[in-house]
C-alpha cells in the first residue's frame, strides 16, 4: 500500500513526447502489464491487464490535460488505485516523464518494478534504449 513515484528523462522534446504518450491506443504499447485499453466515454476507458501474475479487467476513468502535458486515471473500489503521467521540459531538447501511482492493495517491489519498466519501455520506443545500462 502506498504512493510511488519513477522518472526518467528522454532525448525528446516534451511535446511530442507527451503527443505520443497521451494517445490511448498507445497506452499497451508502453504501459507494463497492460494488455489492452479501449476508449468507452469522453472521460471512460475499458482496460484488461496482467498485474502480479492475475488478469484484471475493468472501466476506469482516464483525463488528458494537454495543456498541462499530463494523464490521471484511477479506478473505483476499495484499492483506492489513481495515477498520474506528467511530461516536462529539461533543456538541450530532453524532457522527464514522472509516473506516480497510489493503491492500497499491491505489494511496494512489484509496483516500484512496474513503473521502472513502464519508464524503460518509454526510452526505448523514443530513444530506441532502454534506462537500464547494459
Amino acid at each position: 500500500m502506498g504512493d510511488y513515484q519513477h522518472s526518467a528523462t528522454v532525448r525528446t522534446d516534451a511535446a511530442s513526447l507527451f503527443e505520443y504518450l497521451a494517445d490511448v491506443n498507445r497506452l499497451p504499447d508502453y504501459f507494463e502489464g497492460m494488455v489492452s485499453v479501449e476508449s468507452t466515454g469522453q472521460y471512460t476507458v475499458h482496460t484488461v491487464a496482467q498485474v502480479e501474475g492475475q488478469r484484471r479487467e475493468g472501466e476506469a476513468w482516464l483525463e488528458i490535460d494537454t495543456s498541462s502535458r499530463s494523464m490521471r486515471w484511477g479506478t473505483e473500489g476499495d484499492n483506492q488505485y489513481h495515477g498520474e503521467l506528467e511530461v516536462a521540459e529539461a533543456g538541450d531538447g530532453q524532457s522527464t516523464v514522472t509516473v506516480s501511482l497510489h493503491t492500497e492493495r499491491a505489494d511496494g517491489p512489484g509496483v516500484r518494478a512496474g513503473l521502472e519498466q513502464t519508464l524503460a519501455n518509454i526510452k526505448r520506443q523514443i530513444e530506441g534504449r532502454s534506462t537500464n545500462p547494459a
